[in-house]
């Protein structure tokens, strides 16, 4: 069958086709019904359905007489460790694991919150909590407290498992100081902590609260801890992302959806087999790394590799000395890091046999033709964009070529994949946008296909208005992506409708920088902008008002504010959401009822034309940001 009808039989015949993908996990019970749709824009897939997502990523290989083959190749550039556990060791540290939360009182429904770096321990407590019926809440090791506090207040774990640091190019960064401090703003405050001691950072406990993993782990070394089969729509983690509101969104997904998504996409968009060894350089705190490096490869059956380290360091052929140790058939990483990789030598890409591989699939962000041209010429394999969310769990665009092979078209994450129906539209208007090379939002139409997320953790009100309620006249289901389509149906994505930017495949509310940045005690009012930069895809930049200009009478004055600002935001928001710059003005743009004009801000920074200005209040206040940036 060629894609065309395979796509459109996803559509017109969703239910058959959606069974007939339903067979590649096991059900401990089947399914009564693929797709109870009765109230929309809620869906349930497989209702009646039980299984369990550890025994389908774990125990299933192991029962098949495949426990001494690879499953988690744990590679660290920080600690310089490398260690492979097969199926059957990753079964036994998985049953510790959940032996361990058991016993910390941790039950079906719990939630579990995991503050992690990308060690092996991560991935046994996720696996354990789906285990068990709990559901893990993985928040990125990179976040400092504020935006940790924000995430246990709203997911109100029983327990909080994390570790002394985490380590970047030989950095030692500490996480116990940040949760204590993160727990103390939190008004939920978890029963146990549970710490796993990497001998990197001193830490101190509270007693009664903090236990060390490895004593208790010693405890549990024989744990024989049953799978607890869940409903197919019972939640399997709450995965926070940024929002243009202040308040994170925790996106609920369901297991038997998931389960079904993530084996299908890793048979016909990933190109994986059982026995074979994926390789994706996202980190944990991600939505990649939840699918793509946990359960997506250990459902198909594979080796996955969990890197904790740089793409540069020790030299940039650490990724393809991997590839070619551990024959690494499918890849998977962002543009951000190619960029990097563009800027070191370039015969690092010939030193290692690639000859496995068999596809480089990258995500995260838009991939620029010369990115794309770059490293497909480098490696001699083919280079394929995907498009997707963290609300959707897995690809939205790509290219099938598990199903029928295809060419990429450079800057293009292919068409539409199969269970997605993908259209443009009008977003003043709601008109579908039909024919080539017309610009729409990019929306689904419901119901979204298996995998997708089922509403807002705890807030079904916020999951309709904010996705499904934004293009009128219609209830699709929102990107907030602008996009084209040309005449062969490939999509060309051309970046945001909302305040999210994407700095290096991070997702960052601008509201939250700049509630960041306010609560400095002199800044009377500020404006954050994603701006095009040539390595991350988009950095922030911020232009505030200050509430005391009077000491701000030279550049060396300003430097120091911004410093202090930059600090700042540092240390609620994490690193990662530090502005580019923070430049200091005596009026921001705004209409004449008083809104910001975000957008022509930032096409002055990108030094594009503002477009229609004539609501503008003040005109000098965006002349005075042009003469900055020039």
């Amino acid at each position: 069958m060629g894609y065309a009808d395979f796509h459109r039989r996803s559509i017109e015949e969703r239910d058959a086709f959606w069974a007939e993908q339903a067979r590649l996990v096991d059900w401990q019970a089947p399914p009564r019904q693929v797709c109870d749709n009765s109230s929309p824009p809620f869906s349930k897939w497989f209702a009646g359905g039980t299984l369990n997502l550890c025994h389908n990523a774990v125990d299933r290989h192991v029962a098949a007489g495949r426990g001494d083959q690879r499953a988690l190749i744990y590679v660290s550039t920080e600690t310089d460790q490398e260690k492979i556990y097969t199926f059957s060791e990753l079964q036994a540290e998985v049953q510790r694991m959940a032996a361990v939360l058991k016993s910390l009182g941790v039950g079906k429904g719990d939630r579990v919150l995991i503050y992690m770096p990308m060690i092996p321990e991560a991935a046994f407590a996720m696996l354990a909590c789906v285990r068990i019926g709990a559901i893990h809440s993985v928040v990125f090791g990179g976040f400092a407290s504020v935006s940790l506090a924000s995430r246990i207040e709203d997911a109100t774990p029983k327990v909080i498992v994390s570790a002394d640091a985490g380590s970047r190019a030989g950095k030692v960064m500490a996480y116990k100081p940040l949760l204590d401090e993160a727990i103390r703003l939190s008004k939920h405050k978890p029963g146990s902590v549970l710490l796993v001691d990497r001998g990197l950072a001193p830490m101190e406990r509270t007693g009664g609260r903090d236990h060390d993993y490895a004593p208790l782990r010693e405890q549990h070394l024989e744990a024989q801890v049953p799978c607890e089969w869940v409903d197919a729509a019972h939640p399997s983690y709450i995965l926070y992302t940024s929002g243009t509101t202040g308040r994170p969104k925790g996106v609920q997904r369901d297991t038997g959806g998931y389960a079904v998504a993530l084996a299908s996409s890793m048979k016909d968009i990933f190109l994986g087999k059982a026995g074979e060894t994926y390789f994706s350089t996202s980190d944990i705190g991600w939505v990649v790394g939840h699918s793509y490096i946990v359960y997506g490869p250990l459902i198909a059956g594979m080796a996955t590799i969990m890197y904790e380290g740089l793409p540069i360091r020790p030299d940039a052929g650490i990724w393809w000395s991997l590839v070619e140790k551990y024959q690494v058939t499918s890849m998977f990483s962002a543009p951000t890091a190619v960029r990097v990789l563009k800027k070191q030598d370039p015969a690092f890409l010939k030193k290692y046999d690639l000859s496995s591989l068999r596809a480089l699939f990258l995500a995260g962000e838009p991939l620029d033709e010369p990115t794309a041209q770059w490293i497909a010429d480098g490696l001699g394999r083919p280079i394929i964009d995907n498009y997707w969310q963290t609300e959707t769990g897995w690809p939205i665009l790509s290219i099938c070529n598990g199903v029928e092979p295809a060419p990429s078209k450079f800057g293009s994450p292919g068409k539409a994949v199969y269970g997605y129906s993908v259209k443009l539209f009008d977003e003043n208007t709601g008109e579908e946008l039909t024919g080539a090379g017309k610009k729409g939002v990019v929306a689904i139409e419901g119901p979204l296909p298996p995998g997708c997320m089922q509403t807002v953790w705890g807030d079904d009100e916020r999951f309709v208005n904010t996705y499904w309620k934004s293009i009128p006249n219609r209830l699709v289901y929102s990107t907030f992506d602008w996009g084209i389509r040309d005449e062969d149906g490939y999509f060309f994505i051309l970046g945001r409708t909302d305040d999210v930017i994407n700095v290096a495949g991070h997702r960052l509310g601008t509201r939250e920088i700049e509630e960041s940045i306010s609560s400095h005690p002199n800044v009377a009012e500020v404006a954050v902008v994603g701006v095009a930069d040539s390595l991350k895809g988009q950095v922030a930049m911020a232009f505030a008002v200050a509430k005391d200009a009077s000491g701000l009478t030279d550049e060396a004055a300003k430097l120091r504010l911004e410093g202090e600002v930059m600090k700042l935001v540092e240390q609620q928001l994490g690193a990662v959401a530090r502005p580019a710059r923070v430049r200091f003005v005596t009026a921001l743009p705004k209409t004449r009822s008083g809104k910001l004009l975000r957008r022509a801000i930032q096409a002055v920074c990108e030094g594009r034309d503002a477009g229609d200005l004539t609501t503008i209040e003040d005109p000098s206040a965006l002349q005075q940001i042009r003469d900055m940036v020039q």
